[in-house]
């Protein structure tokens, strides 16, 4: 892009500011009635709850203002990618989306958008699908490198399933075609597709593996959406429907929240409800792998019937010396001779028992509860390097 065009990108800043969730929510309103093939790829449960018109107006802006050097997005760019790598997108899909994007531009600025203006975002856009294919095919390149590694879309089998608590299930899945499967990071995640049959058509979601790395077995554990009126958790209320020896589709491995396997840092895990997942993989390779770097772990839920794999954390933090946690259900049922915690996680109380040095700081939970948990290591003088978290759904936040 020469000067002047980024120059022109800029000036839509305040528009994108004001009404990008309009443009975004035309976009796919465009997209999806000329191309109502895509609707097996997209979230349209986030559809509906316009967290993805939501999340993609703010990735436009973010891309608008830091047009001069994008570079400094790479991150959310890996991690879209690596979303995308997930749900199997092609270069082919670039072109589509662009087309529509660009024409919504036109649609929704009307007389504003002039040709200059709309060669400038084409062109924009265009450098910005490059650098997305580019990351992309490395990511593709990258799992067919592995031992038992693909591309795309595999048949699993579900060989077993565990009630975890009161809404929460662990599935068991285990390749069709009985071949290796592919090592992954602790904290990364698995896409699965489902066909949906109110919607008819087919719908992907991520879940993150909730062990250290078996080469039997991928496991992912689901929490069930209770509130039936929402359009969230509706590939997850059709995994807790599913029966040992169904099979369903996944994808390889994903993800950039991980903990580093050869690392001797300490690590201090915080979650909120079914965020427990990936620092539950996080805590077994730490163990698994012998590393013994000290942990701190504080979870939060709501109460004792809806707490995954309790008893499992309760052995972990009685066998081995260096892991410590901290347990807070909102609602106890009993407070007395209780290790558990009343209340929600005030990281400014616990500052002596959390400010580490050297440590990595994971939260994973939902979007509140990660800025609460955030803000408050910063608070009390975590560097924002040292801070890694997960947000389930949609890129919403946005806090490094």
């Amino acid at each position: 892009m020469n000067f002047k065009q980024k120059e022109l990108v800029k000036s839509t800043v305040p528009v994108l500011k004001s009404n990008g969730t309009d443009l975004t929510r035309h976009f796919y309103n465009r997209m999806f009635k000329h191309h109502p093939e895509l609707k097996n790829i997209f979230n349209m449960s986030n559809q509906a709850s316009g967290k993805q018109q939501h999340a993609l107006a703010g990735a436009v802006l973010a891309y608008a203002e830091h047009i001069e050097n994008p570079g400094v997005l790479i991150n959310v760019l890996k991690s879209i990618g690596n979303k995308h790598v997930s749900l199997n997108i092609s270069p082919e899909q670039y072109d589509i989306v662009g087309h529509h994007l660009i024409s919504s531009i036109k649609e929704v600025l009307g007389d504003s958008a002039t040709d200059e203006l709309i060669e400038a975002w084409t062109q924009a856009y265009n450098e910005l699908a490059q650098i997305m294919i580019s990351i992309e095919e490395g990511l593709y390149e990258s799992n067919l490198k592995k031992t038992g590694g693909w591309k795309g879309w595999r048949l699993f089998v579900i060989a077993d399933i565990v009630d975890e608590s009161s809404e929460v299930k662990s599935f068991y899945l285990k390749p069709k075609d009985e071949n290796t499967i592919a090592d992954y990071l602790p904290g990364q995640y698995l896409s699965v597709k489902l066909f949906v049959p109110e919607l008819k058509h087919e719908q992907a979601r991520q879940y993150s593996l909730s062990s250290a790395f078996n080469p039997e077995y991928y496991r992912i554990s689901v929490k069930k959406e209770q509130n039936t009126n929402s359009p969230d958790g509706i590939v997850s209320n059709l995994l807790h429907g599913k029966e040992t020896g169904e099979e369903i589709w996944v994808s390889a491995p994903a993800g950039i929240f991980h903990a580093g396997v050869e690392s001797n840092q300490p690590l201090v895990l915080i979650s909120g409800g079914i965020g427990i997942t990936p620092l539950l993989s996080m805590l077994e390779t730490n163990k698994n792998r012998l590393k013994e770097n000290t942990t701190i772990w504080l979870h939060s839920c709501r109460n004792e019937t809806v707490h995954a794999f309790k008893e499992q954390i309760d052995t972990l933090n009685k066998e081995n010396h260096w892991l410590t946690t901290h347990i807070f259900y909102e609602t106890l049922a009993e407070k007395e001779n209780s290790s558990v915690k009343e209340g929600r996680i005030d990281l400014v109380e616990l500052k002596d028992e959390v400010l580490i040095d050297h440590a990595k700081y994971y939260i994973c939970g939902p979007e509140v509860f990660i800025k609460i948990q955030y803000n408050s290591l910063i608070k009390i003088g975590v560097s924002k390097e040292d801070i890694l978290y997960e947000e389930f759904g949609p890129q919403l936040i946005h806090l490094n």
